[in-house]
């Protein structure tokens, strides 16, 4: 559906409201500011950007908490002036129909590179998002040195900007816990503080921060020092080949073995094979006994495996708890008993922290080479779907490839639900959501509901399921908020993913959304191309 379209339809529901209020004795005032927010929200996304600048200013005049009736005669000079504008404004910059590919191109530069900001500043942190976006970066927010550690550990940031003074511990306290396995990942620490003294700044270097920003920043030469930052990592991991947690070869090494095997069986029809190996319910291992264990976990089954394989085997980690191995002159059978024999090993070594004990397991799926024409993308996914269907039948098996694996995924399940009291909103979000294909999901169903009651009563969760929520801040009867809440007191955090959507600009709305166990947010207008990214950012981590 053409952007045109979108904007004919609001203007519609805008000529339509109005009418049926002109009929009515009165409207209540909470009723009106929630128009003037919605239309405020979905006119900018479309491109009306006249109608939403005029919804911003009159929106000023009205309270969504006032139950006050207005008459026609007193709404309708502040709506009426509506009606012109829409023939005035021909704004058309953004275009909904966005293929993943056309996003992945637009974004090549920056939107790989993820920062991690912590700091409890709520408007810098917003103006920082916001900035730092604008050039394509993917920003996460952490207001707590726990959610920051959390994040940290969890996601693996590119780079983190800390403040010193945190609510519940300071900055170098949480530098004393991260720097270590930062400096091992090579994640560049900048830190943003409104105290600069010269102990300060002399202790924050000597403990491996790379750069000491004071407050207030000037966000030109902030945004220069970031592309200087990412640009020397990107020499960092040009030279560097080895993990230095695991010992294992990294991924640069991991795609030039698989270039250098792949060209050998051209030239030679010497097969080779490829096992991914990802560790079983390894978030549950950081969160039940901390990351510190989780580390020792992840050098130990690096061990095991570096001193259960050939010379000329290759061992890569590929990324987080996932590795990669390559064994040559094999052919996929013989992996399986090499990977099998692997598992045996980890799976009988016990771990203790807590004062319990505890084992973990790990997942394969094994491809091997036959076509000469095959190229390296083909075999990596092969192999992880393999993987997939090993997790997927219950883990801690080993899986070989076939052409009819794909067939296994047809049960996989992801659920996006639009949850907003904006019906447009709504068609907008599912008629672009309605071609996405993410990896290893054979079905992506998307539901939608005009309100947080109807959708909390809909029995929509099913424990055996994924779900991505895009959720609205502001609804008649019960708040997204409250909405929010229920979700994260009733259900598992693993396999829900919150995104909220919102129109206000509060910044203690927004840190009160975030603490409450939002995953993100997204402030309204915004870009389909922006929202596209977020999910499929978020989306990444948890699924499978």
């Amino acid at each position: 559906m053409t952007t045109r379209k979108y904007k004919d339809l609001i203007e519609q529901r805008t000529r339509q409201t109005l009418q049926e209020w002109s009929e009515q004795s009165g409207i209540e005032e909470k009723d009106i500011y929630r128009f003037l927010h919605n239309l405020k929200g979905t006119a900018g996304t479309v491109g009306l950007k006249y109608v939403e600048k005029l919804a911003e200013s009159t929106i000023l005049f009205f309270s969504e908490s006032s139950d006050k009736s207005w008459s026609v005669e007193e709404w309708g000079e502040y709506l009426y002036p509506f009606l012109p504008v829409f023939n005035e404004d021909i704004s058309s910059d953004i275009l909904f129909h966005v293929n993943q590919q056309q996003v992945t191109d637009n974004n090549a530069d920056h939107s790989k590179y993820e920062i991690l900001m912590i700091d409890d500043d709520v408007e810098l942190v917003a103006f920082f998002k916001e900035s730092l976006e604008k050039q394509s970066y993917y920003v996460t927010i952490a207001l707590s040195a726990e959610r920051g550690l959390k994040v940290f550990y969890e996601s693996k940031p590119d780079l983190i900007l800390l403040d010193i003074l945190l609510p519940d511990k300071s900055g170098i306290e949480v530098l004393h816990q991260i720097v270590g396995k930062a400096t091992k990942e090579h994640i560049p620490i900048i830190i943003i503080s409104s105290e600069f003294s010269k102990k300060l700044q002399m202790q924050a270097y000597s403990l491996g921060v790379m750069d000491f920003v004071k407050k207030p920043v000037d966000m030109d030469l902030f945004l220069t020092l970031i592309k200087n930052r990412f640009k020397l990592k990107t020499e960092w991991q040009k030279s560097i080949i080895v993990d230095e947690l695991t010992g294992a070869f990294n991924r640069k090494h991991f795609n030039q073995t698989l270039k250098q095997l792949i060209a050998d069986f051209k030239r030679t029809e010497r097969k080779f094979s490829l096992a991914l190996l990802d560790l079983d319910y390894f978030k549950k291992v950081n969160d039940t006994y901390g990351h510190l264990v989780g580390d020792e976990v992840l050098q130990k089954f690096a061990e095991i495996v570096q001193s259960s394989i050939r010379i000329e085997d290759t061992f890569c980690r590929f990324g987080g708890e996932e590795f990669a191995l390559f064994l040559p002159n094999t052919d996929a059978s013989s992996a399986k008993l090499v990977v099998e024999r692997i598992q045996e090993r980890f799976s009988a070594r016990e771990f203790q922290a807590k004062n319990e004990f505890f084992q973990v397991t790990f997942s394969s799926g094994i491809t091997e080479i036959i076509n000469p024409d095959v190229d390296a993308d083909k075999l990596v996914e092969e192999a992880d779907q393999a993987l997939y269907v090993g997790k997927y039948v219950g883990r801690n098996q080993t899986i070989l490839y076939t052409d009819h694996l794909s067939a296994l995924r047809l049960n996989s399940v992801l659920n996006l639900i639009i949850v907003d009291d904006d019906a447009l909103i709504r068609r907008i979000v599912t008629t672009q959501f309605s071609t996405w294909t993410p990896s290893n999901i054979a079905k992506v169903n998307i539901s939608s509901y005009a309100n947080g009651l109807d959708f909390l009563n809909s029995n929509w969760y099913s424990a055996n399921e994924k779900y991505i929520i895009l959720l609205d801040g502001v609804m008649p009867d019960l708040d997204g908020v409250e909405v929010l809440e229920r979700i994260r007191n009733d259900y598992p955090a693993v396999n829900i993913l919150v995104i909220m959507l919102t129109g206000r600009t509060n910044q203690s709305d927004i840190i009160h959304a975030l603490q409450t166990g939002a995953d993100d947010y997204v402030i309204k207008p915004f870009h389909m191309k922006e929202l596209l990214l977020r999910i499929e950012r978020l989306a990444f981590r948890f699924l499978f």
